[in-house]
């Protein structure tokens, strides 16, 4: 094996993934993908919920003084809007998407961005992807990192059902994603504590909640602006520890 086999495992699923969906894709009624679209959107749910189930556990709740364990994620997710919408994090992502759309789609899928921007959440967001590039990173194995590829592989097929091929473009924030903290896990070893991976989690879980309200059509939230709340999470929890 080598340091960053786990992620290239996990963009050939996300690969393999889409050239499926589009295969089985072009069989779909237009009726059949948007139902596609809204069991993905409630599986996005799930999946939020079970991130954001470990705000309970007694552990981290028990690690900090009364309230601030909400303080934690309020602020991080505060100050990612503010960090986000200065950067023009969403806005960024659009320009970039429909550049990519205008160049290859031309402009046959009005979802292109769409897919490109929820897959490339989903996929990032997670314990599975930092503790799994850490993991592979030190040389302690890929297991999650194939655990998180099989996941990856029937998700995309879905998406890539409802939303076209920009979903496989997912493969690149997935691949600078994971390969960082691949080099981190490498360099450095694991610099996140456990409290610190529970906060992370809890507001990647958030930010599905935001995915899969977009995915239903229930309301559209600027995912990407708030995308910096994963790094200041762990920060909070440092400085508030």
């Amino acid at each position: 094996m080598f340091v960053g086999l786990g992620t290239l495992v996990n963009v050939v699923a996300i690969i393999g993934g889409t050239l499926l969906g589009l295969a089985v894709g072009r069989k779909f009624s237009e009726q059949v993908r948007e139902l596609v679209t809204q069991a993905m959107g409630m599986i996005t749910m799930i999946a939020a919920a079970d991130a954001l189930s470990r705000f309970w556990r007694s552990d981290f709740q028990e690690s900090f003084s009364e309230g601030v364990p909400i303080l934690i994620i309020l602020f991080s997710l505060a100050a990612g809007a503010l960090v986000g919408s200065a950067l023009r994090i969403e806005e960024r992502i659009a320009i970039f998407g429909e550049g990519l759309k205008q160049r290859f789609s031309k402009g046959e899928n009005p979802r292109f961005v769409e897919g490109f921007l929820a897959a490339s959440v989903l996929f990032v967001v997670g314990p599975m992807a930092i503790l799994g590039s850490i993991s592979d990173g030190m040389g302690e194995g890929i297991e999650l990192l194939v655990l998180k590829s099989t996941l990856d592989f029937f998700i995309t097929i879905a998406f890539t059902a409802s939303f076209g091929w920009s979903v496989g473009l997912s493969i690149i924030p997935v691949a600078i994603y994971q390969l960082s903290w691949t080099a981190i896990g490498f360099g450095l070893g694991e610099i996140l504590d456990e409290n610190q991976v529970i906060a992370l989690t809890v507001v990647g879980g958030t930010l599905l909640v935001g995915i899969s309200l977009y995915t239903l059509g229930i309301k559209r939230i600027a995912i990407g602006n708030l995308l910096p709340a994963l790094a200041i999470a762990p920060i909070a929890v440092g400085l508030l520890s």
